[in-house]
């Protein structure tokens, strides 16, 4: 008996948590006053799409985007001090929905693609008028912008189980792990960035959910 292949189209909105390892950023912040970034992760936000090849059984192209921040602030010595963390990227996906399991849509594949992770620190005090901003001087107050920018690509195996609601809406739990290559780092604008610790890669784990709409046959 031959198993009838899987079918649909469709896109969706598919928050995702990322997992990041944050302990080189964290271990700073605290030396600046800041309180630490949750180990719960990244919340992010963005969307994708699939539709099954009809000359390859089971087989579904697509793509997805994503991206997030966090930000910790405080004010100290007089200072008001931010620290935001920043992540996001987009991938074409190829995923394979196993033939034999029933009413639901379980599926392993992979995300190809790029993204960017950014470090930005904030320190500001007083009141700029718009004439200091283009001077650079200013009496009344002061302001210091860092960033910091990690540029890659990325390949992330993946698995994803898509509960179809109806023929027109499904609903998606699934996960993977991000692998990172050529990881470059900059600074303010393009400036080669040296000394940057080993474990401030953007390799993460991370959980996808969603809502999908479009025609199903699962």
């Amino acid at each position: 008996m031959g198993w009838i292949a899987k079918f649909g189209v469709a896109v969706g909105f598919t928050p995702t948590v990322m997992f990041p390892d944050l302990s080189h950023i964290n271990d700073r912040m605290q030396t600046m006053g800041l309180e630490s970034f949750p180990e719960s992760g990244i919340v992010t936000y963005g969307g994708g799409g699939y539709a099954y090849l009809t000359f390859i059984k089971n087989l579904r192209i697509g793509g997805t985007g994503y991206a997030g921040s966090n930000t910790k602030s405080a004010t100290v010595d007089g200072d008001n001090l931010s620290v935001e963390y920043s992540t996001g990227g987009g991938a074409i996906t190829l995923e394979y929905t196993i033939p034999t399991i029933k009413n639901v849509a379980f599926s392993v594949g992979f995300m190809l693609g790029g993204g960017s992770t950014e470090i930005d620190i904030y320190k500001s005090a007083g009141t700029i008028n718009w004439d200091d901003i283009w001077s650079g001087q200013s009496s009344t107050g002061r302001a210091d912008h860092k960033n910091m920018r990690n540029s890659y690509y990325f390949v992330s195996p993946t698995i994803n189980l898509d509960f179809p609601l109806n023929r027109f809406s499904a609903l998606r739990i699934g996960g993977g792990y991000q692998f990172t290559m050529f990881n470059d780092w900059e600074y303010n604008n393009g400036l080669s960035l040296d000394g940057v610790p080993e474990n401030s890669h953007s390799d993460m784990w991370f959980i996808q959910t969603g809502i999908f709409v479009g025609f199903f046959a699962f």
